[in-house]
């Protein structure tokens, strides 16, 4: 028998005896999520089983364990042998929100709060801006579909009013980043292709995405990024990738209209090299559809509703909610009753020592041991939903509390290749029950069977995925760009630093070790030490002793960063674009101290684009070689004459 047939067969095995129970049912048993308190009246013995589903999940947290010029070098040959294609998208600069339908908002490690509301209002605006007036019935379809499937989708949900990143964004808005079947067994993530088959069928906002098919086009990618690495903003850069890809999709959202010109930075990954002619048939057979709401008269905005409710953060979240439709949202129960962290352990060790009625539960108990084994730091939060004698139903969430966790957790993976991965934004729902002697004896061993049969189906097919291996089909890199580090990275985290007793030297010192960590060239460094330097000075004159906040920190940060760029353009090209700061500040809690005003639209870039020489750091096989220009230490891109590997490299698009 086949593989998947072995599987099929097993799971439909253990589906015929396990356990009545979904999220529907345990919502009316018990309402709304009600942290534990004790356990008093659950006990596990022999006759306790345990079936667990993931709710949503979003992709690990990658780490590659070979230097990143050694992984271009990887991706690069893997295009270039027609093993693989590599696909390259936008980050744009927000929060994960994750949505399963009914009940099933979510943000990275918690769910009912503001990030969740804002993320339900801004996903019901994009409803109705796609579908007008047949919004609530496409919103109700939606959920029952994603009921029906158990599938959740991931967003990047970016918007003025959850904290600053590299800049206040134009728009509050939200593009779908990933689609996952959630099923019986490990969560499947849709490729590209299907993400944006997806989202075009329900008109869900999509990233930009571009697919390079071969060695020329890998290579041409790698050395655009070195040379915009440093100065690079969203137009230079989609403009040259554009103009770079094989195959380029423009996202729903166009960064530079919503978000601003500020780019964080670009994903690159290795995917199958069918990808290309996958994606070619989906823009072949399902184009965009008009939105048909964009025009209409939606009520209040975002910014308006969280600027009259600035004041009370729970009155902001009714508000919010008030002003999604029932179809979308019903029950707003998540948010508004009271929950806090459960200090009670048990629950954790109940759902370990019962017996797994399914693979996944199997498989997610084996996850959870290893991880309180080896002493990881991660919290395992537990909200009720029902509890009696013979039952609980739990909400179980799971919190990595540091990123160094997703790298050893990784390494057990090498060496355990059956261990599921760790999901970053990780909600399963744990339901525990009692059966009797007799019925827990036959469930055992039918339970066992199947189990042995998944095993040993899925053991004998870990490799060969599309022709890639795990090693080479998790090849990943991101790659961020300066102006965006210099706000978040040595601005606003470097806060913390700069307001201590000995803050100014013990700043210099945090802001030299990140650019030596990133290897920024000379010209760059000296040209970041007089901009911290003075904004060092300038911050801590204008707070004293009161540290910035650094939800709020471009309140301060963009005005300053606005008249430093006027002094020069060596200035202006080292900060990115600047006068944009959104009146959002105005919405924010607890800012009241400063209005800047709104300064004009970034200007159109300018036809010859000017690169630093000493920005890139030459590698054998990879990086871009420039002619240094001897008067300025400055190149035009048409001066870019040979690309990575000796292959040519026409970087001239970019001043066009």
């Amino acid at each position: 028998m086949a593989t998947t047939s072995l599987i099929s067969e097993a799971f439909r095995s253990l589906s015929t005896w396990a356990h009545p129970w979904s999220s529907e049912v345990a919502a009316e048993q018990g309402g709304a999520s009600r942290l534990f308190t004790g356990a008093a009246d659950f006990a596990v013995d022999n006759n306790t089983f345990a079936q667990a589903q993931i709710r949503a999940a979003f992709y690990p947290k990658f780490e590659n364990e070979k230097s990143d010029q050694e992984t271009r070098k990887r991706m690069i040959e893997m295009v270039s042998r027609g093993f693989a294609t590599m696909e390259v998208t936008l980050k744009h600069s927000g929060s994960l929100f994750m949505y399963a339908g009914y009940r099933g908002a979510y943000s990275k490690n918690s769910f009912g709060n503001i990030y969740t509301a804002v993320g339900v209002f801004v996903l019901d605006r994009m409803f109705h801006e796609a579908w007008g007036k047949e919004a609530p019935q496409m919103q109700a379809e939606f959920n029952d579909y994603l009921q029906k499937n158990r599938i959740n989708i991931s967003m990047e949900l970016v918007t003025a009013e959850l904290g600053d990143h590299g800049q206040r964004p134009k728009d509050d808005y939200a593009v779908v980043t990933a689609v996952t079947e959630l099923g019986h067994g490990k969560p499947k993530f849709y490729s590209t292709p299907a993400v944006i088959a997806f989202c075009r069928k329900w008109r869900l906002s999509t990233n930009h995405v571009w697919l390079f098919s071969t060695r020329e086009s890998a290579t041409s990618f790698f050395g655009a990024y070195d040379a915009l690495c440093e100065e690079g903003t969203a137009t230079q850069v989609c403009k040259a990738l554009d103009k770079i890809a094989d195959i380029s999709v423009p996202g729903s959202k166009d960064h530079l209209v919503v978000q601003g010109e500020i780019l964080e930075g670009l994903v690159a990954r290795i995917v199958s090299h069918q990808s290309s002619d996958e994606m070619k048939e989906v823009l072949r057979s399902l184009s965009e559809t008009p939105f048909h709401g964009v025009d209409s008269d939606l009520g209040p905005s975002l910014r308006e509703i969280c600027a009259a409710n600035r004041s009370d953060e729970k009155q902001k979240i009714k508000a919010l909610l008030e002003n999604v439709g029932s179809s979308l949202c019903p029950d707003h129960s998540d948010w508004l009753d009271a929950q806090s962290p459960n200090a009670d352990k048990s629950f954790v060790t109940y759902f370990l020592e019962a017996h797994p009625t399914d693979y996944a539960t199997k498989k997610l108990q084996e996850m959870i041991r290893l991880m309180k084994q080896r002493h990881f730091p991660a919290a395992f939060k537990c909200y009720s939903k029902y509890q009696n004698a013979d039952n609980l139903y739990y909400k179980m969430v799971i919190h990595v509390r540091s990123d160094s966790i997703f790298r050893r957790y990784q390494q057990q993976m090498r060496k355990n290749q059956g261990l599921w991965p760790l999901y970053r934004g990780f909600f399963v729902d744990i339901n525990l029950f009692k059966v009797n002697n007799k019925k827990a004896a036959e469930v055992s061993k039918d339970s066992n069977t199947s189990l042995e049969i998944i095993d040993c189906a899925l053991n004998s097919s870990l490799l060969a995925r599309d022709g890639l291996d795990d090693e080479d089909s998790s090849l990943m890199l991101k790659l961020k760009f300066l102006n965006y580090k210099i706000r978040t990275i040595l601005i606003r985290d470097g806060l913390s630093t700069l307001f201590k007793e000995d803050g100014l030297s013990d700043y210099q010192t945090y802001y030299l070790r990140q650019m030596m960590n990133w290897g920024t060239s000379a010209r760059k460094q000296e040209e970041l030490c007089e901009l911290l330097d003075q904004w060092a000075v300038y911050i801590r004159e204008k707070c004293g002793n009161k540290p910035l906040s650094t939800s709020a920190y471009l309140s301060e940060a963009e005005p300053f960063l606005e008249q430093y760029a006027k002094r020069s353009p060596a200035n202006r090209a080292l900060v990115g674009a600047v006068g944009v700061l959104d009146q959002a500040e105005n919405l924010r809690d607890g800012e009241h101290d400063l209005q800047p005003e709104r300064g004009a639209a970034p200007s159109s870039p300018t036809r010859s684009l000017v690169i630093p020489g000493d920005a890139i750091h030459p590698q054998p096989d990879v990086q871009t070689n420039l002619v240094d220009d001897h008067a300025h230490g400055m190149v035009d891109l048409e001066a870019l004459e040979q690309g990575p590997l000796g292959q040519p490299l026409d970087l001239s698009i970019l001043a066009a």
